[in-house]
């Protein structure tokens, strides 16, 4: 059984491949940056990137599964270069599947394509995708989500993980951003601070998308069945909503830095972030915005989720704890050659 993950050597992407390579599977990786060090143990690398649709559809010979973790990812730039990516490189993905007949596609989606501005505290996945929200990162993912489920078939299974805030020892993106912004004094609390977040470790995160495997290819057999999971959504979360800014200034006390104590309210913010986008799309700057509307919302208002159905249907359960994740990461900050920004 052949396993390809796109965006390999992306931080999600190469803890699966890791995990894979520990159950002893023939793993090839789909991604633009090589990794000597995967290859070297038994990884076939595929040098290519979403927007090559006939290199993306040739990966997907001799595939049993595909993990599709890449995607372009941010919040702020030209939606048609996102929908290059997130929504053309998935259609030809799946196109690849169909051709060489593929078994199950496990998409990597995300709590934003139901974006809708409100707060979302213990919803479940009944609410629609967005088509409205200012980032072009959730709009294209909602689109590719919709295409994934809307292709599944008896002969490829799909599933639609959406784990939120993936973080833990190796995050090259969530924490360091975080505590790189606290060190140069660029964080502020944006509303109340007490809008509670779901977040998810990276080896939970893991065990979710093994298991999504799992519940697709275990009906196979049946030919005139599906399993429970094909064609869902699930959220993805570690079950326990944390107050954000509360964390947020745990780690910071934890690895001796100052907490964030200024704020600024919501509705500044989101005029700050209006303006911001309304520069950055005038005057040639580089970069993302350090304000948006959107990461406004996503720093004010509740979003945590209800992981009822991937407990239920793909057997998900939590491993690692808040509690137990933040002091792994508080210690590997502490320790040697890890020093936090």
């Amino acid at each position: 059984m052949s396993i390809l993950v796109t965006g390999g050597t992306g931080f999600l992407g190469r803890r699966i491949v890791e995990r894979l390579l520990t159950q002893g599977r023939t793993v090839t990786v789909l991604g633009r940056t090589p990794a000597p060090d995967l290859t070297t143990r038994g990884v076939k690398f595929i040098r290519a990137s979403l927007d090559d649709a006939p290199a993306v559809e040739a990966a997907c010979t001799d595939i049993t599964t595909v993990f599709h973790t890449a995607a372009r990812v941010g919040v702020w730039g030209r939606y048609d270069d996102f929908f290059r990516t997130n929504v053309l490189g998935t259609r030809a993905l799946l196109a690849g599947c169909r051709r060489h007949g593929v078994r199950n596609f496990v998409h990597t989606s995300t709590p934003s394509v139901i974006y809708n501005g409100h707060d979302l505290a213990g919803v479940d996945e009944s609410l629609p995708l967005t088509t409205s929200c200012p980032s072009p990162y959730p709009l294209t993912k909602a689109i590719a989500e919709r295409e994934v489920l809307a292709a599944n078939s008896p002969e490829l299974h799909t599933v639609a993980l959406r784990p939120h805030l993936i973080w833990g020892v190796g995050d090259p993106h969530l924490v360091p951003r975080l505590l790189a912004r606290a060190h140069a004094g660029q964080l502020r609390i944006v509303g109340s601070g007490r809008n509670r977040v779901d977040m998810v470790h990276i080896d939970n995160a893991v065990d979710a998308h093994l298991q999504a495997e799992q519940a697709l290819a275990k009906c196979h057999v049946i030919h005139d069945a599906l399993p429970a999971a094909a064609g869902k959504a699930f959220y993805i979360t570690n079950g326990e909503p944390v107050v954000l800014w509360d964390w947020i200034n745990g780690l910071l006390i934890a690895l001796e830095k100052p907490p964030v104590t200024k704020s600024i309210p919501l509705g500044a913010a989101t005029a700050i972030g209006a303006a911001c986008e309304a520069a950055w799309r005038v005057l040639p700057l580089k970069g993302e915005p350090p304000m948006t509307r959107f990461i406004a919302a996503e720093l004010a208002k509740d979003h945590w989720f209800d992981i009822t159905a991937a407990r239920r249907d793909l057997g998900y359960a939590p491993r690692v704890t808040m509690a137990a994740g933040t002091a792994e990461l508080v210690a590997w900050y502490q320790g040697p050659g890890h020093t936090a920004p």
